[in-house]
């Protein structure tokens, strides 16, 4: 499976080419993109053979993340939301739910998960979208915001109230009562089809609430942004990476004050720090992986603290590179100026950084046994 994405991974630069410097601009990626490589099952990797995926191991997968990370965040968005929903569905939808979307996942259809609201970012319990039972169909009802992938999507998996409890529910973009609204000007990854969502009075099959409805909201969310933060981990290393050639190049070939720009000590050191950046990211993903392969009660915290660590860490890599870069970098649609603002949502998505180290601090408290 390795050898494969390798093999997919390098046909795809191929495909990319030069394409996302243009893609940022315009905020737009090619859809008939993202149908085939979701045909490929290249959008959800880890989806069991046996409902049409590839059968990828996470750590697999997040090599072929990062390497796509590396090329545009704003592509890497959509395999982040597309294998989220994927990764839901699996855990979450009874037998018949998870043959019939997951094929439909590996098939070439897009999703979105839509999770937060207006007033409901990391507190979901302030979350007011609802899924009203109603005879042998349920009907939807809210605002989601801020919505990756939205602008593309299929289908919508939409977290929503169920009663005492939470549901996600299977929504086909082109329901009536859907409405979807791209996000303009978004500051990072802005091809990736950030919208907001409006659902109303959106009537549904009770088939399109998977397991039945009426789950934890926490287990919910968690079983999800689990998946999620494994991704943009991976993506950010793939950040990280694209910062580290981008910087080094320049350094290499760029002059200043008779001498190669690396050869100045201040910016060599710009370079070791981009080398430490790509070294703790990977080894924090590399870990957070054999965890989630060896279904270990770890997953979850492992998840955390890679998302927490690999954002962290490209954010300071995008900010480096500009810097090396300087005026040759610091226009939109450079792969540097594209690093900058990208790492900086991801400091913000699938959990703040707030949010990761209050997480990481409650497990310290949990697991470190009180002193004597």
């Amino acid at each position: 499976m390795a050898d494969l994405l390798a093999d997919e991974l390098a046909e795809l630069r191929g495909l990319v080419g030069d394409q996302p410097a243009s893609w940022d601009l315009s905020g737009e990626l090619p859809v008939e993109l993202l149908r085939k490589l979701g045909a490929r099952g290249l959008l959800c990797a880890e989806v069991p053979a046996n409902y049409g995926g590839l059968g990828a191991t996470s750590a697999d997968n997040g090599q072929f993340t990062a390497g796509v990370g590396a090329m545009c965040s704003s592509l890497r968005s959509v395999m982040t939301s597309h294998g989220i929903a994927a990764w839901t569905i699996q855990r979450t939808g009874d037998r018949e739910q998870r043959r019939r979307y997951l094929a439909e996942l590996t098939s070439g259809q897009i999703a979105a998960v839509a999770f937060s609201e207006p007033g409901a970012g990391s507190d979901l319990s302030a979350m007011e979208a609802t899924i009203t039972p109603d005879g042998d169909t349920v009907v939807l009802n809210g605002h989601k915001k801020w919505i990756t992938v939205a602008k593309y999507a299929d289908v919508i998996l939409v977290l929503a109230r169920y009663g005492e409890d939470a549901a996600f529910a299977v929504v086909p973009t082109d329901t009536p009562g859907v409405t979807v609204v791209p996000v303009p000007s978004p500051m990072g990854c802005r091809a990736a089809g950030h919208s907001d969502v409006h659902f109303d009075q959106v009537r549904l099959p009770v088939s399109a609430v998977l397991g039945g409805g009426g789950q934890s909201l926490p287990l919910l969310f968690t079983t999800a942004l689990s998946y999620g933060r494994m991704s943009v981990a991976w993506g950010c290393l793939g950040i990280v990476r694209a910062c580290l050639n981008a910087a080094t190049a320049h350094a290499r070939n760029r002059e200043q004050g008779g001498k190669r720009l690396a050869e100045h000590q201040l910016v060599a050191g710009h370079l070791a720090d981009l080398v430490v950046a790509e070294q703790i990211s990977s080894r924090v993903c590399e870990h957070a992986s054999r965890v989630w392969d060896a279904k270990s009660a770890d997953m979850v915290i492992s998840a955390v603290t890679a998302k927490h660590v690999s954002a962290g860490q490209a954010a300071k890599a995008g900010a480096i590179a500009v810097q090396v870069l300087a005026s040759a970098g610091a226009q939109d649609g450079h792969v540097v100026a594209r690093a900058y603002r990208d790492a900086k949502l991801m400091e913000i998505i699938e959990g703040s950084n707030e949010i990761c180290r209050l997480i990481l601090a409650e497990h310290a408290l949990a697991v470190v046994p009180e002193s004597e």
